[in-house]
């Protein structure tokens, strides 16, 4: 549904984005996570039709960003992160207006259905402008459905709503996988894990890593994380078992836990386990500790940082 290849996005100098490549299967909501000025709304812009890229090749529902951009209109829907409303409309025109500039033709049918599907029943009579911050970024969600798109490009959907308006958008984004092909960019890392089937990492340009939330913090470069429960252990514990080898580093949790960081080629389980039965520690539980998609993209992002820096350095 979205092919995407050697995107790149320029400035004068400056690189927005550089060689962006990636898919979009039919039907499936992809999480689109970067840090500020990363190049998530830049990518989303142009694959929007509202962007032209600089080079490249961006296909959207089998049409050319840069040579058939109306097309690719026609099959998109699009929620900025900051919502395009006109603040003295009420809902109903709002929506009505932009059911006739898509070329809607049930336009009462398909008023009534997004206005249900987005939470507005009851408040379409309202003026935008009054509405609640919340409430306007449901009628900016309205919009993006009103023509019924293979495609939905969400920046940041869920910004200023509460927990319950949160938890039922969220519940709206994956009713309409399957039917639609969603790109939801966001910050909020759990809105991802609950939403999304597949995440894709983008930093400085850059895309840096692509899997699904599970198998994402396994990819996490660095250390592996164990969890150590002792009954008894030993005043030198701490550095008895930082002296195993493949062992990076121990920190004490609460009583009698550690938390071990192995080097990601070394398996320390069998040693730390040997050695907590032969000193009499008490061996209650040892496990892989999950790391969490937070520390994650923490690392992935920070890890091309530093290693940009090193290539400057050089």
């Amino acid at each position: 549904m979205i092919e995407v290849s050697d995107l790149t996005k320029l400035y004068g100098n400056i690189a927005a984005i550089r060689n962006v490549s990636f898919s979009v299967a039919q039907g499936e909501i992809l999480g689109f996570l970067g840090p500020n000025a990363a190049g998530k709304t830049t990518t989303m812009r142009i694959l929007a039709g509202y962007l032209p890229p600089t080079s490249g090749e961006a296909l959207v529902a089998g049409h050319d960003v840069l040579t058939d951009s109306l097309e690719v209109r026609r099959h998109v829907g699009y929620l900025p992160e900051t919502v395009p409303l006109y603040g003295e409309m009420t809902v109903t025109s709002y929506l009505r207006f932009f059911a006739k500039l898509r070329g809607v033709r049930a336009v009462g049918e398909r008023l009534d259905y997004v206005v249900a599907a987005c939470g507005l029943v009851g408040y379409e009579n309202h003026v935008i402008g009054r509405l609640s911050r919340g409430y306007r970024q449901r009628v900016g969600i309205a919009q993006a459905l009103i023509h019924d798109p293979e495609v939905l490009i969400l920046d940041e959907p869920t910004v200023g709503l509460d927990p319950r308006q949160i938890a039922e958008v969220r519940g709206l984004i994956r009713s309409l996988g399957g039917a639609h092909t969603i790109i939801l960019s966001t910050h909020v890392l759990p809105e991802v894990s609950q939403t999304c089937s597949r995440v894709l990492i983008i930093n400085d340009g850059r895309i840096v890593a692509e899997d699904t939330p599970e198998r994402l913090t396994g990819r996490v470069p660095g250390s592996r994380r164990l969890s150590l429960s002792l009954q008894r252990p030993a005043a030198d514990a701490e550095s008895r078992i930082g002296g195993v080898p493949g062992v990076a580093s121990v920190q004490p949790a609460e009583a009698g836990r550690f938390v071990i960081e192995c080097s990601p080629d070394a398996e320390c389980r069998p040693d730390i386990a040997q050695l907590s039965v032969a000193e009499g520690w008490g061996l209650l539980e040892l496990r892989s500790q999950d790391v969490s998609l937070e520390e994650a993209f923490l690392r992935l992002t920070g890890e091309t940082e530093e290693s940009e820096e090193r290539e400057v350095a050089s």
